[in-house]
């Protein structure tokens, strides 16, 4: 199948997209690895794609908003990440094609029904969580396939590094949406880091946007990841790459996780991922967190127990090779 993807999140585009193409599938991105020989995002290595010179020029001429007819045509499929105006602007050169709408956890009851009339036309969906079902106006799902990392990259926890780390784009300065004031208060005790781009405004608190090899390092090395969660998804590719590498997690809670959109919709699933105790730990209230937090840097055997766990439950629902199935029965369904 000739798969046109449409992309607003250059790491998720470089995950699906490989996917795919190893599934057996030609999948032309439009996005930022328009060649995935030599991708924009130096943090991804390629995703070993053929590369497709004449579309690669289409793209640089016409945007996702109105796409060019000759790309359309190449394509048996188009999947679109998130962004309705992408459907709604080209609905009517689309339409006889296999159009498939793939939430990235930034769904609310206004997106649902913007697209409303495009899913009564055959519009498709690919849902990236169950916790989706929540929201107000919600449109169905042909197929729900989680996110993906894969375990054979994301391994070799040791802990070694008595801190704790936090991950995240601008967590401050996006206030509520990314809770960062949890993280603030539940960690200021102890030695901690924030890492990801344009947190600069963090001081010495930042440690910088890493390289990818760098981040799984860190991830390794590190003792306690602390999840804040990024209203409204439900999760984010920081944690399932936190969960899978085994750092153990101490996440907020629904009522923090949630408190945006808890009139509208409960989207955030971490807490049931994690099984509080379980996984992980999960709490609503700063002092409980504060207290986990210092349990388990200070606590060799609960990080042992709890690491081990959580990467068990992280391969289980977010394995490449779980996802990579999903993903071949749905398209040999459609």
């Amino acid at each position: 199948m000739k798969i046109l993807y449409l992309s607003c999140h250059s790491i998720l585009e470089y995950d699906e997209t490989k996917l795919l193409t190893e599934l057996g599938h030609e999948v032309f991105s439009h996005g930022a690895y328009v060649n995935p020989q030599a991708p924009q995002d130096v943090k991804r290595p390629p995703t070993g794609a053929k590369y497709n010179e004449h579309m690669a020029v289409l793209a640089t001429r016409f945007s996702k908003d109105q796409l060019n007819p000759e790309m359309i045509e190449w394509a048996d499929a188009i999947i679109v990440q998130h962004v309705p105006e992408w459907i709604i602007n080209n609905w009517e050169k689309i339409r006889h094609k296999k159009v498939i709408w793939r939430t990235i956890g930034q769904s609310t009851s206004a997106v649902e029904m913007q697209l409303a009339d495009y899913r009564y036309d055959g519009m498709k969906i690919v849902r990236y969580s169950p916790k989706e079902k929540n929201i107000q106006m919600n449109l169905g799902e042909d197929a729900m396939i989680r996110f993906y990392k894969d375990p054979e990259e994301y391994k070799d926890w040791n802990g070694n590094t008595n801190r704790v780390i936090t991950l995240g784009q601008a967590i401050q300065k996006r206030g509520a949406f990314c809770n960062y004031q949890a993280f603030e208060e539940a960690t200021r005790t102890y030695p901690r880091i924030v890492l990801g781009a344009d947190n600069d405004d963090l001081g010495a608190l930042w440690g910088g946007q890493l390289s990818y090899d760098d981040l799984k390092r860190e991830l390794r090395d590190n003792r306690v990841f602390f999840y804040t969660g990024t209203q409204p998804a439900s999760y984010t590719l920081g944690f399932i790459e936190a969960f899978m590498t085994g750092i153990p997690i101490v996440s907020v809670g629904n009522e923090i996780g949630n408190s945006i959109f808890k009139h509208e919709q409960n989207t955030f699933e971490v807490p049931e991922i994690l099984e509080s105790g379980q996984c992980g730990f999960v709490s609503d209230t700063i002092d409980t967190l504060r207290e986990k937090v210092g349990q388990l840097l200070n606590d060799e055997p609960l990080r042992r127990r709890i690491s081990t766990a959580a990467r068990q439950k992280a391969i289980e629902l977010f394995g490449k090779e779980t996802i990579k199935k999903q993903w071949g029965d749905f398209l040999s369904m459609i």
